[in-house]
């Protein structure tokens, strides 16, 4: 039982030791005001956060976002290849895609992608 606790003991030891000197070497010599402060989307973070927002970058965010989760679901069709034939995978595919397209075409065609209006 002794010996257990003087190794738990060293343990801790060790263990404080180690904390003491990773944070001696780890310190900055320099302290820049800009690289520790955090960006946030080009807005300065010492102003106010009531600024507008522009509505058409949001958008821009989004439509990334769904084609981005779409393009995700193609890896489950990829790895499905070796279970099912190459004709059937041929339509699922080109269905898949399709829609993809269509989605974008229809945020073209709405002039979500224009980006001087």
């Amino acid at each position: 039982m002794l010996n257990l606790s003087i190794m738990g003991l060293v343990l801790i030891v060790i263990s404080m030791l180690l904390l003491v000197i990773v944070s001696l070497i780890s310190k900055k010599t320099f302290i820049d005001r800009e690289k520790s402060s955090p960006f946030e989307c080009g807005f300065d973070p010492k102003s106010s956060a009531r600024l507008p927002f522009s509505l058409h970058f949001f958008l821009i965010a989004i439509i990334f976002l769904i084609f981005d989760v779409e393009i995700t679901l193609l890896f489950p069709l990829i790895m499905s290849l070796k279970l099912s034939s190459p004709f059937n995978y041929f339509i699922i595919m080109t269905i898949f895609i399709l829609i993809l397209l269509l989605g974008l075409f229809h945020e073209w065609s709405q002039g979500a992608l224009n980006w001087s209006s």
